[in-house]
């Protein structure tokens, strides 16, 4: 029972699909971790119960030797018997021969015996012989599938730490132009020309007020009063103030 059962297992791991199981598992890293336990635990155990079948097929292949050349050994037993025999009723002694023959009938029933349980052993032997030989190759064929496993395990290793550079060179890049001091400049520019817009509209809101517009007026008044004066000038007259 327990060679089916580990045969089956092999057989069930045999027929996986590697690559389907890994596009269906949320987590491949996890999934692939855990095939590589199952089918190195089921390695493991083939190639006890392989060892163990092949310990009993050695023991069956030894006994079905033993039994045949002990039918063997009983078949010369019976041949010298008889051959005996047959010398002793030649020479007249037919109560010896009788015996030789008696004893030549039972090294052949003897010879039968063995043959009979060396041909008994041979059917076990051969289905130990083709457990063996399918056990073999599942086991041959588990230990592909593993190392295409560890290949998988590798790869995506591999390509999860090319990942995780390129998503830090990402980020550092972008810390970068966070912190380009181009863009620091440009923003100081900005402040300025508000400041500087702000100053402008400040300009434009005191122009507006009244007493800048009396200021304009006496600025006026004062103009005026140095035409005259200059008028005066050219007709002669005298550029002093004017009397009150």
């Amino acid at each position: 029972m327990a060679k089916q059962s580990i045969f089956g297992r092999i057989s069930t791991l045999m027929k996986a699909n590697i690559n389907a199981l890994l596009d269906s598992a949320e987590d491949p890293q996890k999934m692939l971790d855990q095939l590589v336990r199952d089918y190195t635990n089921n390695i493991a155990d083939a190639e006890t119960a392989i060892a163990e079948t092949i310990g009993n097929l050695r023991l069956l292949e030894r006994d079905h030797d033993e039994d045949v050349k002990a039918a063997a050994e009983w078949g010369n037993k019976a041949i010298a018997a008889s051959r005996k025999a047959d010398e002793l009723r030649s020479a007249g002694n037919t109560t010896d021969a009788d015996k030789f023959d008696n004893l030549a009938k039972i090294a052949l029933q003897r010879q039968i015996s063995e043959e009979n349980e060396a041909r008994a052993i041979a059917p076990s032997i051969a289905s130990q012989t083709e457990v063996v030989d399918k056990l073999k190759d599942g086991l041959n064929g588990m230990k592909q599938k593993l190392d295409q496993l560890r290949s998988k395990r590798s790869e995506l290793l591999a390509r999860a730490k090319t990942a995780e550079a390129q998503n830090k060179v990402h980020d550092a890049v972008k810390s970068i132009d966070v912190l380009d001091p181009t863009s620091e400049l440009g923003r100081f520019e900005d402040k300025v020309r508000r400041q500087e817009a702000l100053a402008t509209g400040k300009a434009e809101i005191a122009a507006s007020t009244i007493d800048a517009q009396f200021n304009q007026l006496e600025d006026l008044g004062e103009l005026t009063e140095v035409e005259a004066r200059l008028a005066a000038l050219k007709t002669g007259g005298s550029a002093g103030a004017i009397e009150q």
